[in-house]
C-alpha cells in the first residue's frame, strides 16, 4: 500500500469510532446533496469514500428498492462504524480504493463523493477511475456539509490559491479527468460541484 493510502487510513481509523458524534447535524446537507444529483428510481449509485456511510439512507431513498447503491472505502473502521450504526442495510459496502475500483466499467449512473476530493493522492487519475464505472451522461457530486472558508477556519488554517475546490482549479482539473463540471457552490453551508461525464 502506497505512503499516501497509508495515511488516509491511520487519520480515518484514528477518528472512525465518534466520527458520526462530531457532526451529528450533517444529515440535511447530505440529503440535500443527494437530491441535487438527481437520481432516479432503479439508479445505480456508488459512493466513494462512504465512512461511516451517512449519504447511504438517502442514496437509497432516492433510487428506491429497485436500485443499487454501493459504499466503498479504504478504511475498515470506517465500514465497521458504518455497519454498526446500521447503514449496511441501505447498500453493499466494499473495502476498496477509489483508484482501482472493484466495478466494472460504465455499470453506474452517478458518483457520490463526500469529502474526498481533498484525501486523493492523484486527483486527475483518481477521477479518472470515477469516471470509468459511470455510463455515458452519468454524474459526479463532490459534496462537502461546510465550505472551503467555514472547513478552513474549522481546521485552524486559511484556504490557499492551490485549494483544488476552487472553482478555477476544479473545473480543468475536472475536465482533464473526462467530466464536465454543470454546477458550482461553495458557501458557507456546504460545498457542491456537479459534473457529468463528458463523451
Amino acid at each position: 500500500m502506497s505512503e499516501e493510502r497509508t495515511q488516509v487510513q491511520e487519520f480515518f481509523t484514528a477518528r472512525a469510532a465518534d466520527w458520526d458524534s462530531r457532526f451529528p447535524d450533517d444529515g440535511p446537507a447530505y440529503a440535500a446533496a443527494v437530491t441535487a444529483l438527481g437520481l432516479r428510481p432503479g439508479d445505480r449509485v456508488l459512493d466513494a469514500g462512504c465512512g461511516t456511510g451517512r449519504a447511504l439512507p438517502a442514496l437509497r431513498a432516492a433510487v428506491g428498492a429497485a436500485g443499487v447503491v454501493v459504499g466503498v472505502d479504504l478504511t475498515p473502521a470506517m465500514l465497521q462504524a458504518a455497519v454498526r450504526a446500521g447503514r449496511d442495510r441501505d447498500g453493499r459496502l466494499l473495502l476498496a480504493d477509489v483508484a482501482a475500483l472493484p466495478l466494472r466499467p460504465e455499470s453506474l449512473d452517478a458518483v457520490f463523493a463526500a469529502g474526498l476530493i481533498a484525501h486523493l493522492p492523484r486527483p486527475a487519475e483518481n477521477l479518472r477511475e470515477l469516471r470509468r464505472v459511470v455510463r455515458p451522461g452519468g454524474t459526479l457530486a463532490l459534496f462537502h456539509p461546510v465550505g472551503r472558508a467555514a472547513l478552513a477556519a474549522r481546521q485552524g488554517r486559511q484556504i490557499t490559491p492551490d485549494d483544488l475546490r476552487a472553482e478555477p482549479n476544479l473545473r480543468p482539473l475536472l475536465a482533464e479527468a473526462g467530466w464536465r463540471m454543470t454546477s458550482y457552490v461553495d458557501e458557507d453551508t456546504r460545498f457542491l460541484a456537479l459534473a457529468v461525464r463528458a463523451d
